[in-house]
């Protein structure tokens, strides 16, 4: 029984440092993204102003339209 217990604290400990890797690389993964020109934070309101009355986030070009 010692040995399990010894187990899950390695998996427990292994999996913290998964997820602060994790954590860090998406926060760095947005801020370049930022620097690039993709700005997330546009996005964050939309669940929020989804109203036909409410502003455009973005215009799409007329040829990507007509593809569809």
């Amino acid at each position: 029984m010692d040995i399990l217990k010894e187990i899950q604290a390695y998996l427990y400990f292994g999996m913290t440092v998964v997820f602060v890797v994790g954590l860090y690389w998406y926060i760095v993964y947005l801020y370049k993204g930022k620097e690039r020109g993709v700005d997330y934070e546009k996005y964050s309101d939309l669940a929020l102003k989804d109203s036909l009355d409410d502003e455009i986030l973005e215009k799409t070009d007329e040829k990507k339209e007509s593809r569809k």
